[in-house]
């Protein structure tokens, strides 16, 4: 656990929005980079423009399924100004919160860091009508080798003012430090273990938090005194922890996310490769949170490996009066 002092505010309102940013890749594909961490990458067995193609058709059905349950989905364009082929996942160069704070992160890959992009976070001001106060830039730690990749990294309980982060090569104990340091909030650390003995890449695709939910695959903490801490930390936040397996893991069953739809109603995006790996008794409790919407992205799973959550950076920043 790392306890870094509470010298910022953000967070510290709603665990679930309404609002998400989405970037529309211009080459989507697969990343040679980061497949060295990342053990969900599947090289594609069809060709590169192919590829492309069907990951915008599944980009576009989410922002369009978002879009008819009344998410505000800010769609922002990709540049052409380099190679991006995980332009599609930008949870993990920025995160935004409800004090006008937004959070700008070390990547590892190097090929991803032209992804970040300050002009986005401007668009959203001018465009969106959002009020940015703050940009904590963390994104000088690459030059320490010290990665910290968004909320990929990091899976935050907002209200509670906890990020739960894996260690990893891409979670980095002295970047969280300086997250912790920077945002006010008090980081629980744990290691993970896939079977072949290496750490899961992200946090997020072992653990997910609604705002009275949890889903976690509690097998991945390597060591048992972590694993019960975790454990004891979500049970005590008051929610109902849905555990899974790691073949489920794999399936993406964790990289979910509870928005808030129309009418204050509540919606759980999620594949429907992750659907299918999950048991009714599962599915039921997470029924009683929101409604299960399930969207195809087989493409984007297999060739970025990453999921849905990994696609859509939330939004909690205030609106500009």
């Amino acid at each position: 656990m790392i306890d870094a002092g509470r010298n910022g505010v953000a967070g510290r309102g709603l665990q679930v929005t309404g609002r998400v940013l989405m970037v529309r890749p211009m080459r989507f594909g697969f990343n040679r980079e980061t497949a060295t961490s990342n053990t969900l990458q599947r090289w594609p067995v069809i060709g590169a423009e192919l590829v492309h193609q069907r990951a915008l058709a599944e980009f576009d059905c989410v922002a369009g399924k978002l879009l008819s349950y009344g998410v505000d989905v800010q769609v922002a364009e990709d540049t052409d100004q380099s190679d991006k082929p995980d332009a599609i996942f930008p949870n993990n160069w920025v995160s935004f919160h409800d004090d006008g704070t937004v959070v700008l992160y070390p990547l590892q890959a190097a090929s991803r860091r032209a992804e970040r992009r300050r002009d986005i976070v401007a668009w959203l001001t001018e465009e969106g009508g959002f009020e940015v106060r703050r940009i904590v830039d963390l994104s000088w730690l690459e030059q320490r080798a010290q990665y910290l990749e968004g909320t990929g990294s990091l899976v935050l309980d907002r209200p509670a003012m906890v990020a739960y982060a894996a260690l990893s090569p891409r979670t980095h104990p002295a970047a969280l430090v300086r997250f912790g340091e920077e945002t006010g909030f008090r980081v629980e650390t744990f290691r993970t273990r896939e079977e072949n003995g290496i750490p899961l890449y992200h946090t997020n695709v072992m653990l997910s938090l609604g705002d009275r939910f949890a889903v976690v695959c509690a097998e991945a903490i390597a060591e048992a005194w972590e694993r019960r801490r975790v454990l004891r930390t979500l049970a005590d936040s008051g929610r109902d922890v849905v555990m899974i397996s790691m073949v489920q893991l794999g399936e993406f069953a964790a990289n979910l996310l509870q928005l808030r739809a129309r009418h204050d109603s509540s919606m759980i995006l999620l594949s429907e490769r992750a659907r299918r790996s999950l048991h009714p008794e599962q599915l039921s409790v997470l029924a009683r949170h929101g409604e299960l919407v399930a969207v195809a992205v087989e493409t984007i799973e297999q060739v970025g490996g990453g999921g849905v959550r990994c696609m859509l950076a939330e939004i909690f920043l205030p609106q500009a009066v």
